[in-house]
């Protein structure tokens, strides 16, 4: 008989990789750790049905209603559900950062967090002006996303933006997306640049979200 081992499921590592997504992991993996089980066959092509089995097993269980109940709102839910997930997370991420780590920037010459946070404001305003949906702000002129740096006036700049792109996307009718529209010097659909919009803000976030665990600071969505 040939002795094989297969690496079983860990509830330590598996809950390493929900929470990186934003999950929680459900109570029956929570408990007892099966660790490197040994199990005795016959062949190599039992061992290989077995780990097949349990790959398939564990994809159903991550499929079932216990796992689908924890994923975030708008995950899934078309355009204005995932613009409404990334608003809140990057609303909840500013939130939660402390007032002095805006100011902190990784490297002299990198955006400070605050920065970053403005860069997002200005650019919404940017694409909604592209689709012809609003004009920038006239406060908006060159170096202003280093001029505002508190707190406050950042996440009501960042809110702002956020909600105008939310607004004018929901009023959109899939015929009007489809219209021509100049962007970076390249004729486009209005619909391509609020895809440009939403992947913008989802870049950002990875890097905002680099730029807290540097600073100590724990995404919200990752203390569940």
């Amino acid at each position: 008989m040939t002795s094989l081992f297969i690496e079983l499921i860990d509830p330590v590592a598996l809950n390493a990789e929900f929470v990186g997504m934003g999950l929680a992991l459900p109570p029956v993996l929570s408990v007892d750790p099966i660790i490197r089980k040994p199990f005795e066959y016959n062949s190599t092509a039992a061992w290989c049905e077995e780990t097949r089995m349990s790959k398939l097993l564990l994809l159903l269980f991550c499929l079932s209603p216990a796992v689908a109940q924890t994923i975030p709102e708008g995950i899934g839910q078309g355009y204005d559900g995932e613009l409404k997930h990334v608003t809140n997370q990057l609303l909840a991420l500013a939130e939660a950062t402390p007032t002095d780590k805006f100011a902190w920037r990784p490297a002299p010459g990198v955006r400070s967090t605050s920065e970053v946070y403005m860069h997002i404001a200005i650019a919404n305003f940017y694409f909604l002006s592209v689709v012809g949906k609003q004009t920038m702000p006239p406060e908006i002129k060159p170096g202003f996303e280093k001029s505002v740096s508190a707190k406050a006036d950042v996440i009501s700049w960042l809110k702002r933006s956020l909600d105008a792109a939310s607004e004018a996307r929901a009023k959109e009718s899939p015929k009007e997306l489809e219209r021509k529209v100049d962007f970076l010097k390249r004729s486009t659909t209005a619909g391509d640049v609020y895809l440009r919009l939403i992947i913008h803000c989802n870049e950002h976030m990875g890097q905002l979200v680099a730029y807290a665990r540097m600073t100590g600071t724990t995404p919200p969505w990752s203390k569940d």
